[in-house]
């Protein structure tokens, strides 16, 4: 699968970013949008069109909730600098890193009343703290070194987080049940839907944009080395802001159309019957490739999972 995704990834970044000007410093559209996709595709393409039932091992459990809230904290601390890396040192990164935070903190604030809300018992779910939280930052990602007001920062990092949380509620097992889309992580919520928010919000920057907002200094918007003020101006590429509005929601529209295609297209390949893979039976247990500790202490294992295992590597 990697091997399928990563040409065709750099392939749509370089029509996004070099061909068509978008701007988009922290990956939005580039990365964020793509993998999900391009993810959704090749799951479409594998399961099909059978509904497939809840695994018995399709649940978190204590310990693994424990660890993905773990590693939320490192993204979230981590993510201004993620987004900030690519731009200009000076007052575009100041901006990356000022709106980035701004956006998560509201993200995460949203997560947390949105959460308990929709429980009837006002408790917290793990799921939506551990994707919620970090919605803001993948939404600010394109317009994070933008001179964008603070309170827009922070209406769309929480509108981001709204999102994420409504759509593990209430899309993701509408898509399962209409579209028979198997979307375990639940990457649409946290990278598809901000990632479109994110996207939509660079035109309406775009086009609102001025000598106000952009900055006295030219900033780096882009790995293209776009800057905001030359945009204003109308002199990047000869194209005003409107022309750069339609380039913003062109690279939308390319990196969703690449990405599906190439996604269903892969999980096409990876149905064909010389590519072995594990029975259903098998999913979610990692003791097929991993030393377990459980099975480490009862030295007796189940027949049917190592019967499955042999049979698969007999397969390999």
């Amino acid at each position: 699968m990697a091997a399928c995704e990563i040409p065709v990834y750099l392939a749509s970044e370089w029509v996004i970013v070099t061909y068509l000007g978008v701007l988009d410093v922290g990956g939005t559209i580039t990365i964020h949008i793509f993998s999900c996709y391009f993810g959704l595709g090749v799951s479409k393409a594998l399961f099909r069109a059978t509904q497939q039932p809840l695994h018995p091992k399709e649940t978190p459990t204590p310990g693994s909730d424990l660890m993905a809230l773990v590693g939320t904290l490192i993204l979230w601390v981590f993510w201004p600098s993620f987004v900030a890396v690519l731009c200009q040192p000076g007052d575009a990164q100041h901006r990356a890193i000022l709106n980035t935070l701004l956006a998560m903190s509201a993200s995460a604030i949203t997560t947390v009343v949105a959460s308990s809300l929709l429980h009837r018992d006002g408790k917290l779910s793990p799921g939506h703290l551990q994707n919620g939280s970090l919605a803001g930052g993948v939404a600010i990602g394109v317009v994070a070194d933008m001179a964008v007001p603070p309170a827009a920062a922070l209406a769309l990092g929480s509108l981001s987080a709204a999102v994420c949380v409504l759509g593990f509620r209430f899309l993701t097992p509408l898509l399962g049940r209409k579209l028979t889309l198997h979307d375990q992580c639940g990457i649409h919520n946290l990278h598809g839907l901000p990632g479109i928010l994110g996207a939509a919000a660079s035109v309406v920057a775009v086009l609102l944009a001025s000598k106000d907002i952009s900055g006295s200094q030219p900033s780096q918007l882009s790995p293209a080395g776009g800057n905001a003020s030359e945009v204003v101006e109308g002199q990047r590429w000869g194209r005003g802001v409107g022309g750069q509005a339609l380039c913003q929601a062109a690279g939308l529209a390319v990196a969703l159309g690449a990405s599906l295609l190439a996604g269903l297209l892969t999980g096409a390949v990876l149905r064909l019957p010389c590519l072995a893979r594990p029975p259903q039976r098998l999913c979610f247990d990692d003791s097929l490739y991993f030393k377990i500790q459980e099975q480490a202490e009862s030295p007796g294992p189940d027949s049917s999972a190592e019967e499955g295992a042999l049979a698969l590597k007999e397969q390999v």
